[in-house]
C-alpha cells in the first residue's frame, strides 16, 4: 500500500455513518488505500489506511489532521452513545488489522447487553455454545467451543483469550461440518484459573462476542473499480439511499484497482429484496464491476459443500498472538 496514515475509530452503529465518515474523507481529498470495518451489538469499529490524493504519502498536515479528527468526532458523537464515548486515533505505523478490531470492540466491551445481530439461516442449535470446566489434575480451566465453523474462527478465540491475559497450554480442534467443536486449556497469566462465577462470565459473554463479530450475515457485494478519491464515499452513499445496512466491509486497493467487499442488510437486518439489488445493478453496475452473492454461510450452502470431518492438537498457543 506504500505510504500512509492508520485511521482507528469506534462508536455507535446507525445506518449511513460509513456513508458519512467516507463523504468527509473525499471532501478532505483524503483516499481510501484500505480499510475494514466490523460491527456487532450496535457498535462499529474501523481500521482505515488513507493517503493524501495530491501527493499520495501519508497525511501528516497538522491543519489536515486536525479538520479530519474533528469531523469525525462530530460524527460519531451524533450517534448518541449513551454511557459509551466514541473514539478516533490516527497513527503513522502499520497494524494487525483484524487483531486491531478485535482489541477495539473488546476495549469498548461490545460483549455487555444483549446482542442485536441475528443468524437468520441458522437454528438456534447454531449459536455458540461455551462451557468452562476445572481440570483438576493438571490445574487448567477448560473452556468448550461449540459453534457454526468459519474461517479464523480459531484466530478470533486466542486473540480473545490472549487480550484477557490467558495463557493457552493446550487445544484440541475439530470440525464436523457445519460445526467446529474446540477446547482449550488456559490459565491466568498470573497462574490462576477461572474459580468465580462471575470470570467465568465474562470469558463466555467475550468470547462469543468475539465469534460473532465476524459473522458475515446478509448480502455480500463485491465490486471491483479504477480507485480515485470518493469512490467509497460514492458506493456507500447508494448503499445508504436504498436503505442499507452495512454489517461488516472490507476495502484493497491494488495497482489502480479498488475491490470492496460489503455485506449489508435492510435497515431492520432482514435481507435485502430482489428489488432493490436491481435498483443497485442500475445505480451503479455501469461504472463499477458489481457481483452479488448471498450469505455464504448460509446453512444450505455449508450442507452442500460437503466439508470433510478434520481435527488436530496443539499447544502452547500464546506466542503467535502476542502483542
Amino acid at each position: 500500500m506504500g505510504d500512509y496514515t492508520v485511521i482507528e475509530l469506534i462508536g455507535r452503529d446507525r445506518p449511513g455513518l460509513l456513508s458519512e465518515i467516507s463523504a468527509v474523507l473525499a471532501n478532505l481529498h483524503v483516499n481510501v488505500v484500505a480499510a475494514e470495518v466490523w460491527t456487532h451489538n450496535r457498535r462499529i469499529a474501523c481500521v482505515l489506511y488513507v493517503n493524501d490524493d495530491t501527493t499520495c504519502r501519508a497525511v501528516d498536515d497538522p491543519s489536515q489532521l486536525s479538520a479530519m479528527e474533528e469531523q469525525i468526532k462530530n460524527i460519531l458523537q451524533g450517534c448518541g452513545n449513551g454511557d459509551k464515548l466514541a473514539h478516533t486515533s490516527f497513527s503513522m505505523g502499520s497494524t494487525h488489522v483484524d487483531r486491531r478490531l478485535h482489541q477495539l470492540l473488546f476495549a469498548d466491551r461490545d460483549y455487555e447487553g444483549n446482542c442485536s445481530s441475528t443468524e437468520p439461516d441458522f437454528p438456534p442449535s447454531f449459536k455458540p455454545k461455551i462451557s468452562i470446566d476445572r481440570c483438576e489434575e493438571k490445574g487448567y480451566s477448560v473452556v468448550t467451543v461449540r459453534c457454526k465453523d468459519r474461517p479464523k474462527l480459531l484466530f478470533d478465540i486466542v486473540c480473545t483469550l490472549t487480550d484477557m491475559q490467558y495463557v493457552v497450554f493446550h487445544a484440541t480442534v475439530s470440525s464436523d461440518s457445519p460445526y467446529a467443536s474446540q477446547e482449550y486449556y488456559i490459565r491466568h497469566m498470573d497462574g490462576c484459573t477461572l474459580d468465580t462465577e462471575g470470570e467465568k462470565e465474562k470469558v463466555i459473554k467475550c468470547l462469543e462476542a468475539a465469534i460473532r463479530r465476524r459473522v458475515s450475515e446478509g448480502l455480500s457485494l463485491e465490486l471491483c473499480a479504477k480507485d480515485r478519491v470518493g469512490l467509497l464515499s460514492e458506493v456507500t452513499r447508494v448503499l445508504r439511499e436504498n436503505g442499507l445496512l452495512v454489517t461488516r466491509a472490507g476495502v484493497s486497493t491494488v495497482g489502480e484497482q479498488a475491490m470492496n467487499v460489503f455485506y449489508v442488510t435492510d435497515s431492520s437486518g432482514n435481507p435485502v429484496d430482489t428489488k432493490t439489488i436491481e435498483e443497485l445493478r442500475k445505480e451503479i453496475g455501469h461504472t463499477m464491476m458489481l457481483n452479488v452473492k448471498k450469505d455464504p454461510t448460509n446453512r444450505k450452502a455449508l450442507e452442500a459443500s460437503g466439508w470433510p470431518k478434520t481435527s488436530f492438537f496443539f499447544g502452547s498457543l500464546l506466542e503467535k498472538f502476542r502483542p
